[in-house]
């Protein structure tokens, strides 16, 4: 028996009958108050599950409980459930049947606990407020059951499980049809999931895809768990799945409203660390120059130092050029988007370096046809085009003429750009996280200033998208744009 204080104090406030659950069958304790309960001293009764289940439980409730009893004391998986009871006098009596979960206070256990609260009804209206209820609850909850039985090879549906995916009433589900409840992107997950329980007693809870039968596409919350026979082999699989389309839409609508905030959060202080960095070099230069300057009076000298304070006045003038670029994305944000179609941006772009194209013997491929135009800003989308193809020639592989290839594509409901190069590539293993840095570059160009790739990721991100990159040297560079 338990020698806890707690624990007695809890279950006296309970007033209730409970089974001690242990590894050890052998060890498993049924108190007083539940034999009580059903009439019987606990000398009058076996105390053992099989016994529960062969004589005292209604059989309509032994199914699930049987599965409940030994996912809970298998894997802990805690349950709730409301059964019938025959007591001592051949009548049945209602329970509401809950775990350690239901204790009011964290207690660490040894073992398990199942706890019976009776249920006071009038035994006439039991049956039929059962049913009503029953369906009451999975309307209102949206929530449908299924059963795999193994044994018959039979699949079986309640009516909200038909109604949630649109199937008629004289629907007959099959194992084999399984793929058809589930979106592309869900239907792995969901037999890894259903093979594991099937298999090795594995239960699951977890948010997936379903599709009905009108091609709708929403969330639900599914949960299943092994069905066993009196030998604890696995012979079916039961579960539930509720509609939580709304709720996760809006869930996922919050998350990317906070990813979004700390993104702009992100760039915003980046955008005070480069203008704190840049300006500050540029002006400490220039106040050690006009100390030097103030200090020294051979004319010569002083001109060459004034030659200086021009070459770092050109510097500070091409800095705050660069940064009044990052800041008009962040202020012009409310530029008009417009329906733009790609092959017309990319026709200004090409138009523009026409002669850097043809001088470096660039081919340009292209496929818009699974998507061919966008809601966008046009200056952003020339530039994101123009930087990256650009990019593309500058970093030219020495060995071979550059090729381009531009694709649209739509995926998962999301739009997106690819643009591929076969260029020198970029070693990520040393500049992964200095990509799209300003002023970071990963060639020895001359011409290389490292600011095109910092105001293409802001361009991208000002409007909620974003931008990945996948490189190796000497094979090549491939960006892809989410819009």
């Amino acid at each position: 028996m338990l020698q806890n204080e707690l624990f007695n104090t809890v279950i006296q406030d309970f007033n209730t009958g409970y089974w001690e659950l242990h590894k050890d069958p052998e060890r498993e304790i049924w108190s007083e108050k539940f034999c009580n309960s059903l009439g019987y001293t606990i000398e009058e009764i076996e105390t053992t599950i099989d016994y529960f289940l062969k004589y005292l439980i209604d059989q309509e409730d032994v199914d699930v409980f049987r599965d409940n009893f030994f996912n809970y004391r298998r894997n802990a998986v805690d349950f709730k459930q409301y059964i019938k009871i025959k007591s001592k006098k051949g009548n049945y009596k209602l329970f509401r049947c809950a775990t350690n979960d239901e204790l009011p206070v964290n207690m660490k256990l040894e073992s398990h606990l199942i706890f019976f609260f009776e249920i006071k009804i009038e035994p006439e209206y039991a049956t039929t407020k059962d049913n009503f209820y029953y369906k009451e609850t999975a309307q209102m909850t949206a929530t449908g059951s299924w059963h795999v039985d193994f044994i018959e090879k039979k699949s079986f549906w309640d009516f909200e499980t038909r109604r949630i995916l649109e199937y008629p009433d004289d629907y007959i589900p099959s194992l084999k049809d399984s793929a058809l409840y589930y979106a592309e992107e869900s239907q792995e997950k969901a037999a890894d999931l259903f093979f594991n329980c099937a298999m090795v007693g594995t239960p699951f809870n977890t948010e997936i895809k379903m599709i009905t039968a009108n091609k709708r596409i929403f969330w639900v919350k599914a949960i299943g768990k092994p069905v066993y026979n009196e030998n604890k082999e696995i012979i079916g699989v039961r579960g539930v799945f509720q509609d939580i389309d709304e709720i996760k839409k809006k869930e996922l609508g919050l998350q990317k409203s906070i990813d979004i905030i700390a993104s702009q959060n992100s760039r915003l202080f980046n955008f005070a660390h480069i203008v704190s960095h840049n300006l500050r070099s540029h002006t400490s230069n220039l106040s050690l120059l006009v100390q030097l300057i103030e200090d020294i009076e051979d004319p010569k000298d002083k001109i060459e130092f004034i030659e200086q304070i021009k070459q770092i006045s050109n510097s500070l003038n091409i800095t705050i050029e660069h940064l009044n670029e990052i800041a008009a994305i962040h202020t012009n944000k409310a530029q008009e988007k417009k329906v733009i179609k790609f092959q017309d941006a990319l026709n200004v772009v090409t138009n523009g370096i026409g002669q850097t194209i043809s001088i470096s013997k660039t081919k340009i491929n292209i496929d818009f046809s699974q998507l061919d135009k966008i809601n966008y800003i046009p200056a952003y989308l020339e530039s994101i085009l123009l930087n990256l193809i650009t990019n593309a020639i500058k970093y030219k592989h020495i060995d071979r003429d550059p090729i381009i290839d531009i694709n649209t594509y739509i995926k998962n409901d999301k739009k997106y750009l690819k643009i591929s190069d076969n260029g020198r590539g970029i070693d990520l293993k040393l500049f992964k996280n200095k990509i799209f840095g300003m002023y970071k570059t990963f060639h020895r160009n001359k011409d290389a200033v490292g600011i095109g790739l910092f105001l293409t990721k802001n361009q991208i991100e000002s409007l909620n998208g974003r931008i990945t990159v996948k490189s190796e040297v000497d094979k090549g560079t491939t960006f892809i744009i989410e819009f």
